[in-house]
């Protein structure tokens, strides 16, 4: 095709891309001196009417609007030469990198700049999405997003190209939906037969993760369907919040709009000022099982550490010595001293066993925390063995999450007192506690436990 005439106007130069039965060309204009991007749709084996009716609504859409943040369009129409059939659309050419190309060039992004993208895209978004009908793009990711050189403080020229999976009202009404976009850019319901203006904002919130993380959304953790992100990146309490709600699985939690969106971009309201997001810490082996019906928690075993070395020693003397004591007691003394002696030595052995059960619990024992629509309990599990305390309470009393940092205090005789980072549920004077763990687990804990049970974390 390189150096092919077409529509005796059209000089190729050079091919610049090509998917499936679409290429894309650079060609001057002969009458205007302009350079010029040519996108054809070839007939051949892997064609599909289906993928005409694409082409053809792209044509149309661009014919239709006119933003200086997209390329122009300049001309359809239809080739037929021997060795290449099919159409093309022209549109205007755009000196600007991809920001695919601009990260694989080793950019990194900072949070002003993530910022200034997002305000220039969710701007263009607006445009689209208050056309009669409304225009969604539905395939919203980094290499369709072209940025011209920064200078100073401004980012650059930010332009969206590639409309060849948009859809609108009338299109959707004339049939089926076709499933197009990009996996890890599509939100969930852009899988089943659903396209709102809503999904075109996870798409770009799923494109400024890729920015801030140099990482593919898809090959990201994801809880719930969230993807998780948050996890060695610096980012704002106020950004980190609003790319959560801008990626949110369900369409009733995500923004429903690109100017609300823009504004709380803009202007973070209070509620993302005090809404910390906080993620599993990465070396965390607590399990969190969450679901409309229940959260359980369940912590694991604490292990070995050197402490137990101490304790197991003294555990075995303090044993050894009591076993001594009731031998000689019981099997030795006088009838009826034996028995008071035999008796003395009861709570001895339960200090002694006390210890043994510490040791093995914190060897081996579970922790859970269960609620449910019903009732919440904390369990204690060894082996086989199970038992709670305090005892289940009805979750309808749960009035408080407390959340308590750890204190190191000292009064005015020099005696020092040590609190340990503790996370409470209180239920009337029933208090149901997770301790000896990290302070960013007991963080990230309250924090499921308040969207759990829609309740305030109380701190210390």
């Amino acid at each position: 095709m390189i150096n092919i005439l077409l529509k005796n106007r059209y000089l190729i130069q050079q091919q610049l891309g090509k998917r499936g039965g679409r290429e894309t060309f650079l060609a001057q204009d002969q009458i205007t001196q302009q350079l010029v991007v040519i996108k054809f749709l070839k007939f051949g084996l892997d064609f599909e009417w289906e993928h005409l009716k694409l082409f053809e609504r792209e044509a149309q859409t661009l014919q239709n609007i006119s933003h200086p943040a997209i390329a122009q369009y300049l001309d359809y129409f239809e080739i037929d030469l021997p060795n290449c059939q099919g159409f093309a659309l022209v549109q205007s050419y755009i000196q600007a990198q991809s920001l695919t190309e601009q990260i694989q060039q080793g950019r990194n992004f900072s949070e002003s700049e993530v910022k200034q993208i997002a305000a220039k895209i969710l701007e263009i978004l607006i445009y689209l999405h208050n056309r009669k009908p409304p225009i969604i793009h539905r395939d919203i990711k980094p290499s369709n997003i072209l940025l011209t050189k920064s200078f100073e403080n401004n980012i650059g020229e930010i332009y969206l190209i590639d409309f060849g999976s948009v859809q609108n009202v009338v299109a959707r009404e004339g049939g089926t939906i076709t499933i197009v976009g990009t996996y890890g850019y599509m939100p969930p319901e852009q899988f089943g037969d659903r396209c709102v203006p809503a999904s075109d904002l996870y798409s770009l919130g799923a494109t400024l993760i890729y920015l801030i993380t140099g990482i593919q959304p898809a090959d990201l953790p994801q809880q719930e369907g969230k993807i998780q992100f948050e996890t060695g990146v610096n980012l704002s309490i106020e950004l980190t919040a609003w790319l959560r709600k801008m990626t949110e699985p369900s369409l009733d939690k995500r923004f429903n709009s690109a100017q609300l969106a823009l504004q709380e971009l803009n202007n973070p309201s209070k509620k993302y000022q005090n809404n910390i997001v906080i993620s599993q810490p990465i070396d965390s082996q607590i399990n969190l099982y969450k679901t409309q019906e229940k959260i359980e928690i369940t912590v694991p075993p604490a292990g070995f550490n050197p402490g137990l070395i101490g304790l197991t020693t003294f555990a075995i003397a303090w044993n050894s010595f009591i076993a001594f004591w009731t031998y000689n007691a019981v099997f030795i003394a006088p009838f009826p001293i034996n028995i008071i002696f035999g008796l003395f030595s009861l709570p001895f052995w339960t200090a002694g066993l006390g210890m043994v059960g510490g040791i093995l619990f914190t060897l081996f024992g579970k922790k859970k925390l269960i609620i449910n629509q019903q009732r919440i309990a904390f369990i204690y599990q060894l082996f086989q063995f199970k038992y709670q305390n305090p005892k289940p309470s009805p979750t309808a009393g749960i009035i408080k999450i407390q959340r308590h940092n750890y204190l190191h205090l000292q009064n005015s005789d020099s005696e020092s007192t040590k609190f340990s980072p503790t996370l409470q549920i209180w239920v009337g004077k029933n208090k149901y506690q997770l301790d000896s763990l990290s302070e960013p687990e007991l963080d990230w804990l309250a924090q499921e436990l308040s969207d759990w049970l829609n309740l305030p974390i109380v701190r210390d």
